[in-house]
Formats: C-alpha cells, structure tokens, sequence
C-alpha cells in the first residue's frame, strides 16, 4: 500500500511512522508512508494555503488550489472518475464519517493509495470535497486543532490489518470490534501477583473451555463499557 499525506507541518509527522507495526511494515516493504508540505503545491511568493471565508465569520479555510495542484500531481488527474482502482482521497475532518473496525478493514483491503488530507483552521473549501475526496473521515465526535493526530490513527487503525504487517495472523481478528465486542481479558507471568492470580481456567490447557470463557469475558466486558455494541448487534 502506498499512503501520501497532505499537510501544512510535515515536522508532525517526522518521527512518529518510525515505530512499532508501521515501522515493521514500511522496512518490510508492506507499506510506503510519503509526507508532503502542503505549501510546496501554492502559487505566489507567500505560499499562502488559507484565506478568509466568504460571506464572513471567524477563522480561516484551506484554498482549494494547493490541494487540487496536489492531487493532480501525485494522481495525474483531478477528475474522480479518472482516479485509479483502488485509489482514496480522504478528507480529515469532524464532519466525516466515524472510524471504525469494519471501517479500517475496507481500506486496507479495498485500497492500495490513500491520499490523506489533513485539515485545519476552520475547515477546507467545500469544492475539494465535491471535486476530489472520496472519503470524509472523523476519528471521534470532538475537534482537534487538525487532522494530523487523526490522519496518525488512521494510518495505524489501517497498516495493522494490512497481510503480513503482524506477527500472527490471527491478531487482528481478535481485536477490539472486530467481531462486534470488546477484547476479552488478557494474563501473563505471574501467575500470582500481590494476591491477585491468574483464572484457573486459562491455565487448564482445555482450550475448547478457555473459548468459552473468553467469549464470556467479552460479552460481559461490552456490556458493562459499551452496551451499545451489544445492541446494534442485536
């Protein structure tokens, strides 16, 4: 997979892909995360990338032409419909829709380049998202100062669930919402600690039994945090 990031502070991103399973997988050849300066795509000797809105009101908003300039340069078009297969543009922004498991899971198998967007000050030109995005993403009902922290979770919710960037290939799909419920607990040595000890069960051996109890633990687990889940699986 091929991962290209659109943002006006590239240092934010400059050492943070260099650790654990995205480091793996960008060594490993899985995926290349390529940053740019959203001002290198701006015209004029100021390189400016916002301006005011029109028709008034607080802050500023992203220009449409650096991001159309970079579009065009990185995809060779700015027509969607001239996009290649399993190309996305993604628009962070808290007007997009939730990140979820099954989410993450659709681009990392339905998609091999993502363009991210990462949006700041009052939000981006309405016809970037007309014109170019074919995803609008929001990681929480909250606003961030930009969507670098968002475009981070993201690349790390999707590079996880990419084949071989884990050491198991089971990992993944025992995680947290991936089967509709929350992880179910995990142990390790000692088996005893200040009192509190391990459950006999996960060290009987009887791994028919220890299912069973983890899928207990599970559905106990979301139903205390997040009943939610249950619900909408109902």
């Amino acid at each position: 997979m091929k991962i290209d990031v659109l943002t006006i502070f590239p240092e934010f991103f400059r050492e943070v892909f260099d650790f654990g399973i995205v480091r793996r997988a960008r060594l490993a050849e899985i995926v290349a995360i390529n940053v740019h300066d959203l001002r290198e795509f701006t015209t004029g000797k100021h390189r400016m990338t916002d301006d005011r809105p029109f028709g008034g009101g607080d802050g500023m908003v992203f220009k449409p032409e650096p991001i159309f300039n970079a579009i065009e340069q990185l995809l060779g078009t700015t027509e969607r419909e001239k996009y290649a297969p399993k190309t996305r543009v993604v628009l962070l922004t808290p007007q997009g829709r939730p990140l979820k498991q099954s989410l993450a899971k659709d681009f990392a198998t339905e998609a091999d380049h993502l363009i991210l967007i990462c949006g700041r000050y009052e939000g981006v030109d309405e016809r970037v998202s007309e014109a170019l995005v074919t995803d609008e993403i929001s990681i929480g009902d909250y606003v961030l100062s930009g969507g670098e922290p968002a475009a981070i979770v993201l690349v790390d919710a999707i590079v996880r669930l990419l084949p071989n960037a884990l050491g198991s290939e089971t990992s993944a799909e025992n995680d947290s919402f991936s089967n509709g419920l929350l992880d179910f607990p995990h142990y390790t040595q000692p088996r005893d600690f200040r009192g509190m000890p391990v459950p006999e069960v996960l060290l009987s051996g009887n791994h028919a039994e220890i299912e069973k109890w983890r899928r207990a633990k599970a559905l106990e687990k979301t139903q205390k945090v997040r009943k939610d889940l249950i619900i909408k699986g109902e």
